[in-house]
């Protein structure tokens, strides 16, 4: 899945940019916070566990 991707997903729930930190970008909709690699793809493993922990749809 591609970062971008990912990311629009994350603001359509809700989700914002907390802070970069050194290989991940700290995203947070104001309780949890979750890591995400700055990488232009994510391992879909990695995205679809991101995407169901929140339950993003």
């Amino acid at each position: 899945m591609k970062n971008r991707k990912l990311a629009k997903l994350l603001e359509k729930n809700g989700w914002y940019l907390h802070r970069h930190g050194g290989n991940h970008d700290i995203w947070t909709n104001g309780i949890e916070k979750e890591q995400i690699p700055r990488h232009p793809d994510i391992n879909e493993r990695l995205a679809k566990a991101i995407i169901r922990k929140h339950g993003l749809k």
